[in-house]
């Protein structure tokens, strides 16, 4: 056995030993997590495994169904007046885990401060807002500043989710012990390990409830996730690596359940944040459209997730109405990298600094990379770091290229915006281009599909020359748990929602 795989079987059997000897009540939930979750604050947020946390912790306005359908949950409803005007009712009778009264006030509270707090990652998603108006204690108003087609899209996750005013006074406070209006109140969080929420009494959907407690586990190995599930110390890993699945398909104990998703990875490029910019990777884009065509995208995927997810050069999946058939990831060409490397005239070999995650697949998704990319004269160096780190170094620029991934929204404008429009708080490297952003811009003021997809596709052609991402592959979302967990319906964000779930005796 390697030593590494050897290390990973001693930490499975730990956590697996600790878990069972545990105080648990037969009540708990017990959920596996990819990677740690940031702060849990959902105006500061930025992860996808926090997502999955807020699920339990905090309610939003609207939601998603199975189908991609906003449907109502703190709202009742929504109606448009007019193409600028949108009128929400709220339900009545809603308790923040304060015990405070959740009302047209608070709605208001928590939207300025998802638009005016320092640090908010939800401004590009509401910055169409021009203000919120307080019609009645049950009915709130919001102005925008234009027409927005994707406006709705970004209430339905965190941007829509409502915090207790009084507790969301002191943001540092806030993160440390969120109080919101969700089925289940912040109980405690050890970094890195494990974040416990207790069922709150009072919640408005109660009924849907059957735990008492969600115990979330911060598990980024996949081999220790897999074997603390068919061990019984967890009851949901939220992401089974594809090379994983028949393992938990052919266990009685365990199900799969594998659905569309709405997610990508790709390498993000340091363009122009800080020192990690200064590098011909950065400065010329013949070089990363030679790296980029030094990769073979649908070997690498073979690789290492068995052919389960399709390549992309693109942030949306072929499923979306969105999917630009034109734009394709190019063939891999090794002689025409090379050629573009000569005419930038940089020596070879040329080094790139290569920041990923410190899961096992991701790790081998950047070996695979620097093995094809050597051939066509890269010496890429691979800097494997804890999630939650690589994107706080992201977003200070600390980093050259970095192997990034995002969740997805059920609007490409989701997708799109924050990571390339200029001044996007997820626009870690600080890419500028007036076309790409104009481009947006425009896309976000246009209601038809179909004229909106237009726009999409010249901002995806003039991506693709600049390339501040290289877009790899687009997901699946693959959950695997005890074959006793009942009530699971998948969509395709991924979020785990606790409302509905048991556990059969």
């Amino acid at each position: 056995m390697r030593a590494s795989t050897i290390l990973r079987w001693l930490a499975a059997c730990l956590l697996i030993t600790a878990a069972s000897t545990g105080p648990l009540a037969a009540a708990d939930l017990r959920i596996a997590l990819r990677d740690d979750p940031d702060v849990l604050d959902p105006t500061l947020a930025a992860t996808y495994t926090g997502r999955i946390v807020f699920a339990g912790l905090c309610d939003k306005l609207f939601d998603l169904d199975e189908h991609l359908n906003i449907v109502p949950r703190l709202a009742t409803g929504y109606t448009w007046t007019d193409s600028k005007t949108l009128v929400i009712p709220l339900r009545q009778g809603v308790k923040f885990q304060d015990g405070t009264t959740m009302d047209a006030d608070a709605v208001k509270a928590s939207l300025d401060r998802h638009l005016t707090l320092n640090g908010s990652f939800r401004r590009p998603e509401l910055n169409q807002i021009d203000h919120v108006e307080v019609v009645d204690p049950a009915t709130i108003r919001i102005v925008l500043k234009s027409p927005s087609s994707p406006f709705m899209a970004p209430l339905t996750d965190r941007a829509g989710m409502i915090l207790a005013p009084q507790a969301a006074k002191d943001p540092k406070s806030f993160g440390q012990h969120p109080v919101c209006s969700g089925p289940f109140r912040f109980v405690e969080r050890v970094e890195q390990d494990h974040i416990t929420l207790e069922r709150f009494p009072e919640y408005w959907d109660a009924a849907a409830i059957h735990f008492d407690r969600v115990i979330y586990r911060t598990i980024p190995d996949s081999t220790v996730r897999l074997a603390n599930l068919r061990a019984g110390a967890i009851d949901i890993s939220e992401y089974i690596v594809p090379t994983d699945a028949e393992a938990v398909q052919a266990d009685p104990k365990l199900k799969l359940i594998v659905s569309d998703a709405l997610g990508y990875h790709g390498i993000t490029s340091n363009m122009a944040n800080g020192p990690g910019a200064n590098t011909p990777y950065a400065k010329d884009p013949r070089v990363r459209k030679a790296f980029e065509l030094s990769l073979d995208r649908t070997a690498l995927l073979s690789v290492v997730y068995n052919g389960m997810f399709p390549a992309a050069a693109q942030s949306v999946s072929q499923g979306s109405p969105f999917f630009t058939p034109s734009i394709r990831p190019p063939a891999r060409d090794v002689a025409k990298a090379k050629q573009l490397l000569h005419e930038a005239g940089v020596t070879l070999p040329l080094t790139v600094n290569l920041t990923v995650a410190n899961s096992p697949d991701l790790v081998q998704v950047a070996e695979v990379i620097q093995s094809m990319a050597a051939e066509a004269g890269f010496n890429v160096k691979i800097t494997a770091t804890e999630a939650r780190t690589q994107l706080t170094a992201a977003i200070q620029g600390d980093f050259e290229a970095s192997i990034l991934y995002w969740s997805g929204r059920s609007d490409i404008d989701g997708n799109t915006y924050t990571f390339l429009h200029t001044g996007g708080p997820l626009n870690t490297g600080h890419y500028s281009n007036p076309t790409v952003d104009s481009l947006l811009d425009q896309a976000r003021q246009v209601t038809d599909i179909a004229a909106r997809r237009a726009l999409y596709e010249k901002m995806w052609q003039q991506e693709a020359q600049d390339l501040p991402i290289t877009y790899l592959w687009t997901w699946k979302n693959i959950v695997g748990m005890s074959a006793k967990i009942q009530g699971f319906v998948p969509i395709a964000d991924g979020i785990i929602r606790v409302q509905g779930l048991s556990m059969a005796p």
